[in-house]
């Protein structure tokens, strides 16, 4: 097993020819919840966007996934190795209802045995078991993240990355969000998790990175993050 579950090194990313990010190095460990944060337009997005190697997003340098070079593979085969993805905004089918989403994304689940099921995701989120035959535009803000994070799970990932999860929704349903992230994490789970909400992810964090104008400035552990409240504000 390496010793890194993610190892990001020497990471450069184009937007046509708007260059991104800069030289970014980065690692996320076996079970451990890693937080990227930093202003609108640092890179941040375009970070996971690399790592998946969503177009348009050209890349050079060197992205390793369990020990495996991944920066010449596809958005397909990246994914099939072991990532899962809750995208900002969650992006949504509004005409699929909450179990269309699950079982189209439980097919393209990897082949060893499954961790998650649409049973162990309706045991997570039993509204969604409630709102099984609702459509995906009919739902709510908080049950449309619920099911962006379950549709996430079913596709059976060793790292999840998270994009802005908290953003638009209320205290109540960012503290659940907080909460399957503990339970995820502790289960075994990475998480990858940029997020602008630091009262949500100062209480995380193992580790910490500061994006600035696509650029790594800071990284920290969690107790260091958390205790540098003058840095994390800036």
């Amino acid at each position: 097993m390496p010793e890194s579950l993610l190892q990001i090194s020497g990471l450069d990313a184009y937007y046509g020819k708007s260059h991104v990010l800069q030289d970014v190095k980065l690692a996320v460990n076996h079970g451990e919840l890693v937080l990227v944060v930093g202003r609108n337009g640092m890179g941040k997005t375009t970070l996971l966007r690399s790592i998946l190697a969503f177009p348009p997003v050209k890349r050079r340098g060197s992205i390793v996934f369990e020990g495996c070079e991944t920066s010449r593979m596809t958005t397909h085969r990246v994914a099939a190795l072991g990532l899962g993805y809750v995208p900002q905004g969650r992006l949504l089918f509004p005409s699929l209802t909450v179990e269309e989403h699950l079982r189209f994304a439980a097919s393209r689940s990897r082949g060893q045995e499954k961790a998650w099921t649409l049973k162990s995701v309706y045991d997570l989120f039993p509204e969604l078991q409630q709102r099984s035959q609702v459509g995906g535009g009919r739902l709510s803000g908080g049950e449309q993240q619920m099911l962006a994070v379950a549709r996430a799970l079913v596709t059976n990932p060793t790292l999840l990355l998270m994009d802005e999860p908290s953003e638009g929704l209320s205290v109540q349903v960012i503290q659940r969000v907080k909460d399957v992230c503990r339970h995820l994490t502790s289960s075994g789970m990475a998480i990858l998790l940029v997020e602008q909400n630091l009262d949500m992810a100062l209480n995380l964090a193992d580790r910490a990175y500061v994006f600035l104008n696509g650029q790594v400035v800071y990284e920290e552990s969690g107790e260091e993050f958390r205790a540098d409240r003058k840095r994390v504000r800036a």
